[in-house]
């Protein structure tokens, strides 16, 4: 009898350790996905070019436009709808919400250092630029970890 209660006392104990471990490899697979979607977003929206200073002779980053097509970036890798809620297909369960979206132009002296303390991020631009961050929610699978949540960030400089 204590055996056979040895043996599902260790079943238990490892198919616990077990959902932990993918819970925690299902973490970090999420989060590399979120840093690409991050890192993808920035630069699309890092190559916005506002043509009318551009016809101008200047070069600038349209920021209508580049806040447009970094939300666009994170709703196709994410797999969010327009309001970055995530569709049914997402791994994601929670709205993904954009804390940080900061374009940096030409009015500022380069290279540039972009401070965030909120955050903790620092970044420094040497032409104009995007800086993303994003707070993201892990649905843990097993419930065998604590809840999960990353600040993402991320930025990109115009390539000319």
């Amino acid at each position: 009898m204590e055996k056979l209660l040895l043996f599902v006392l260790m079943a238990v104990v490892w198919t616990t350790a077990q959902g932990q471990q993918m819970d925690e490899e299902m973490a970090m697979k999420a989060l590399f996905q979120g840093k690409h979607a991050v890192n993808r977003a920035a630069h699309a929206a890092a190559q916005q070019i506002d043509m009318s200073e551009l016809a101008s002779g200047r070069i600038r980053i349209d920021p209508t436009e580049a806040e447009a097509e970094a939300q666009r970036y994170l709703q196709a890798n994410l797999l969010l709808d327009d309001a970055l809620a995530p569709l049914p297909n997402s791994f994601l369960r929670e709205r993904v919400e954009v804390v940080v979206f900061e374009v940096v132009n030409g009015d500022r002296t380069f290279p540039y250092t972009y401070r965030n303390a909120a955050y903790e991020y620092e970044v420094t631009l040497e032409q104009p630029g995007v800086v993303l961050i994003i707070h993201l929610h892990y649905p843990r699978a097993f419930r065998a970890i604590e809840p999960i949540d990353w600040y993402v960030k991320g930025a990109a400089e115009l390539v000319h």
